[in-house]
């Protein structure tokens, strides 16, 4: 049975069995979040490898305020943000005066796999990815996420209207080849 405190207070002693315990109990949901953030299987479990030497040498930090999943997603996230960080550099971000905002669209994922969602995330301009994520699947808000990448709130505005329309194209796109296919059979 996972005991989040017996555990924590194994890891912070530097006992192996507990390291692992944690690492088995955290890493698939972790992993799961790394890949929304990379553009790859291998690059994510890097992120996650990268963010539990993080979490394993940083548990004296731990004060136990928050929820122990919450501190390790925030480690995760903030890892993938850092090995993503130079790679938003090489990519343009339009700021929001460029790019027309569909706030007023309704936008569903629901009908697609959660492998065919990471493929379709993980095609977007890296600067996209990474806002789209952080704005709409960690719910973080504009001003929050030009914070933490260092831009403007409406070039944070603006990738995220991007990303949406880059979606949109993709699931269309999917919709008709799936329409195709069915209409060929």
């Amino acid at each position: 049975m996972f005991k989040v405190k017996d555990i924590i207070n194994g890891c912070k002693k530097g006992d192996r069995k507990c390291q692992k315990e944690l690492y088995d109990h955290y890493a698939p949901f972790m992993l799961s979040v790394s890949r929304r953030y990379t553009k790859s299987i291998g690059e994510a479990e890097d992120v996650v490898q990268d963010s539990f030497i993080k979490i394993f040498k940083s548990l004296d930090t731990f004060r136990g305020d928050t929820n122990l999943d919450f501190w390790i997603r925030r480690i995760v996230i903030n890892t993938a943000l850092n090995s993503q960080r130079s790679k938003l550099y090489l990519f343009p971000m339009v700021d929001v005066e460029d790019v027309k905002l569909y706030t007023d669209e309704k936008f569903t994922l629901k009908d697609f796999h959660l492998e065919d969602l990471y493929k379709m995330i993980q095609e977007l301009p890296t600067g996209c990815q990474v806002i789209f994520n952080l704005y709409a699947v960690e719910g973080y808000s504009h001003k929050e996420v030009a914070e933490m990448l260092e831009i403007s709130e409406g070039t944070s505005k603006s990738q995220y209207s991007r990303a949406k329309l880059l979606l949109k194209e993709k699931i269309e796109k999917e919709k008709k080849i799936n329409y195709e296919f069915i209409a060929s059979r």
